[in-house]
């Protein structure tokens, strides 16, 4: 690649193999960076940056399976690789057969299928070094048709997610190469259903359609911490997944400009800057930064964890503490009924309380609920461990669940809420940032609980984060009992308001 560089940085060299068809075919097979440079140049506005050369480096490089590049808006990520890869990736030394192209909305597809037809067609360069090459009109789902490359028999197809890529195949290849272009978007990343919809597409859609040695590369934004290229992030980053995970924000920690050849000025990132009209947009999607905005209320970055294997308090436990938030519809968009459980260790001030791993998470009737309490008190009562205290709403009819609870031998309290939802739970901040409250690591229903938490306000649902904090603030009732009870209920007033 350094050879490469030297290379377009000496203008004459560059002019001879211009000149020379062979010279200049070979050359281009062998770079994408001087594929582009040959045959692209009425794309280069600008001097090319050090991070888009790292991306021709990603797309060249092919033993990279998976690679996941998040750049900021404008940063010319979907032309160096929707655009230039996918055409070099068939005509250079890479020799792919069948390439896919997802978006995420049939326009967006139409459009991509769009510019690389104009270039076939109008580049003549391009058309008399590596042509012929013919439109395809598809049956069935792929309606937006596909490009044929006649001297090699290759196919690029365009599609969205809306259509069906179960099972594509061009004659008898699988796609060797599949792109995907920003198939995330504020709306499929605001609700927790709707990012999980779109990781299970990938895995279940997406990744069964390559085969041995097929590439996958997917181009976004930062639009969410628990978007599809934030998971993927994850699990890159803790080698539970083979790739690489690359970012470019606009500007780097050290405040300098990643493309200084179209932001030679620091007048011109203000101007760009004050054009956003969006403040939490600009950090977000062109700083790269995940930020809260106005409806949170629990931060990410306050989330502490222990081990629960390993953690020594544990064995200290004093009592459990079980909120409960009831909801007894079983419609497929009704709420569900969750439970969530501290672990209490400690006194006063230094009281801690560990998350129990496994919430309750479940659409289930009034009487499965009731057998589930059963349950764990029974369980309790043979291992002679203190019975936990259920902690469950009271107002209104509610009190009869308290009644119905208790008579099956629970420790039931019904407390009467005197706040909001969002009230309570911000009321449980303060102990999860000092870390009085702790989360336990790697258990799926505690990551549900903490993206209902940090997502509050966002998400579709948010029963456990209710069943949490009725749980917190009952523990934050034992932390300051020693007051009595009309001093606890002056502070409890004071900081939002909890309940009696």
């Amino acid at each position: 690649m350094t050879n490469i560089n030297n290379e377009l940085s000496n203008e004459e060299i560059l002019e001879a193999i211009t000149r020379d068809r062979l010279v200049r075919k070979h050359s281009a097979r062998q770079s994408h960076l001087l594929f582009f440079h040959l045959y692209f140049p009425h794309y280069i506005k600008y001097e090319i940056a050090d991070f888009q050369k790292e991306i021709f480096k990603i797309t060249e490089n092919i033993e990279n399976r998976l690679a996941c590049i998040v750049a900021f808006r404008g940063s010319g990520k979907s032309t160096l690789v929707t655009f230039s890869y996918s055409l070099w990736s068939i005509l250079g030394v890479q020799e792919k057969k069948f390439v896919l192209i997802i978006c995420q909305t049939q326009a967006q597809a139409k459009q991509h299928m769009s510019n690389l037809k104009y270039e076939l067609e109008q580049n003549k360069l391009l058309r008399n070094d590596m042509g012929p090459f013919r439109e395809e009109n598809v049956v069935g789902d792929w309606s937006i048709g596909s490009l044929v490359f006649q001297n090699t028999g290759s196919r690029i197809m365009v599609a969205s997610i809306e259509q069906s890529v179960r099972g594509m195949r061009h004659h008898e290849s699988r796609p060797d190469l599949i792109i995907l272009d920003d198939v995330e978007d504020m709306n499929s990343t605001k609700t927790r259903e709707g990012r999980d919809k779109i990781f299970d597409w990938f895995t279940r859609e997406v990744i069964p359609l390559g085969d041995t040695g097929t590439r996958i590369i997917l181009l976004g934004n930062l639009l969410h911490e628990d978007s599809l290229m934030m998971r993927l992030k994850r699990k890159i980053d803790a080698k539970e997944l083979s790739g690489s995970s690359s970012w470019f924000p606009l500007i780097d920690k050290d405040g300098k400009c990643s493309w200084s050849g179209k932001f030679d000025t620091e007048e011109k990132i203000e101007e760009l800057h004050r054009s956003i009209a969006n403040e939490l947009a600009w950090r977000q999607e062109y700083l790269l930064e995940i930020l809260s905005d106005s409806t949170r209320v629990i931060h990410p970055d306050w989330i502490q964890y222990y081990d629960f294997e390993t953690e020594p308090d544990i064995a200290k436990l004093q009592k459990t503490i079980i909120g409960i938030d009831l909801a007894i519809s079983l419609k497929d968009n009704a709420d569900y009924t969750a439970m969530v459980a501290l672990a209490i260790v400690g006194h006063g001030s230094s009281m801690k309380g560990y998350v129990i791993p496994g919430s309750y998470h479940k659409r289930a009737t009034y009487p499965e609920v009731i057998e589930e309490i059963r349950s764990i008190t029974d369980e309790a009562r043979k291992t002679r461990r203190n019975l936990p205290e259920f902690v469950v709403e009271s107002n209104g009819f509610q009190e009869l669940y308290v009644e119905t609870m208790s008579g099956v031998g629970a420790r039931v309290r019904g407390v009467k809420h005197m706040s909001d939802k969002r009230s309570r739970i911000a009321l449980t901040s303060s102990l999860i940032r000092s870390g009085n409250i702790l989360f336990p690591k790697d258990d799926p229903m505690t990551e549900l609980l903490i993206t209902e938490l940090t997502g509050f306000g966002r998400e579709s649902h948010d029963d456990a984060a209710d069943a949490f904090s009725t749980a917190v603030i009952q523990m934050m009732a034992d932390m300051h009992e020693s007051r009595g009870f009309e001093e606890w209920l002056k502070w409890c007033k004071s900081n939002g308001g909890c309940y009696i």
